[in-house]
């Protein structure tokens, strides 16, 4: 069930972007972020349970989602979702909050960290590390789906086949949430909700973040969060994070692939529960 709240901001730059609330404003605030093709509904079962003690902020980051898409694909990067960031916190008027990031969400969490350490208390980052936009046998997965993703289906069938394809751990209800939050009929044609063709140029042509500057600034309570069966997140890159951040927390949920909160959602909310509950 999804007890949300739902609120738009403008952007520095012009575009109306949606978010989610959950919870009480007065409690200390968490920020959620997603991946690639995903979107704010993505974490509303986290977002549940963590409402009870957390005000909890989710964003459908630029072109994704009930956000507006952009004009220019250049301007999916992080430096701009990091400014969309600032606008969020800025809208919201927080201090002092938590970030959540999985994949492209967690490139922008810690890029706003290294920026911002003063506003926050702890981050949590779902299955990315230095390097694991750049080479790596996920980064060529995602550019491989990136080219070959059709920009519209004929039947819901078709879509549902498309999602099931790519997202063979996931069950039911989360292919569900995927049809239900990526896609939309217009004309005949089941097309996506998000800006596929602007995100595919700005993924397949715009170099990635080098996320070490960014890590080697962490100062905050930092779980990272690595899918058993990931091919984004080797286990060498946790390795050298280790070696050069030792108080940073690790986990490994098995039978996962990169997308863990969706393959292994209990196990996942465990963990993130588990962590939070250790921080001041």
């Amino acid at each position: 069930m999804n007890h949300s709240q739902s609120h738009y901001l403008k952007s520095r730059d012009g575009l109306n972007l949606h978010y989610l609330t959950w919870g009480d404003r007065a409690s200390p605030a968490i920020i959620l972020l997603h991946g690639l093709r995903s979107y704010a509904l993505t974490w509303a079962p986290l977002a549940e349970i963590l409402s009870q003690q957390f005000y909890v902020i989710a964003l459908d980051q630029r072109g994704r989602g009930l956000s507006d898409w952009a004009e220019n694909y250049e301007t999916y990067q992080t430096k701009v979702y990091v400014e969309d960031l600032e606008d969020l916190v800025k809208c919201e008027n927080l201090e002092k909050f938590i970030i959540v990031g999985h994949s492209l969400g967690g490139t922008n969490a810690l890029e706003y960290n290294r920026l911002h350490p003063e506003k926050v208390s702890a981050l949590i980052i779902e299955d990315i590390g230095p390097g694991s936009s750049i080479q790596g046998d996920g980064a060529e997965r995602i550019r491989r789906e990136m080219q070959n993703t059709p920009l519209e289906f004929a039947t819901w069938q078709q879509a549902i086949d498309f999602w099931k394809k790519l997202r063979p751990l996931i069950g039911q209800e989360g292919i569900q949430s995927r049809v239900e939050n990526t896609l939309v009929e217009k004309d005949g044609k089941i097309i996506w909700k998000h800006d596929q063709q602007g995100i595919a140029k700005a993924r397949l042509n715009i170099a990635s973040t080098d996320l070490w500057p960014a890590v080697e600034q962490i100062d905050c309570p930092t779980l990272f969060i690595k899918g058993g069966l990931s091919d984004f997140l080797p286990s060498t890159t946790l390795e050298a994070i280790r070696f050069k951040k030792p108080d940073i927390e690790f986990i490994e949920i098995a039978d996962a692939s990169h997308y863990v909160h969706d393959d292994q959602a209990e196990m996942y909310n465990q963990a993130v529960i588990q962590f939070l509950s250790k921080i001041d």
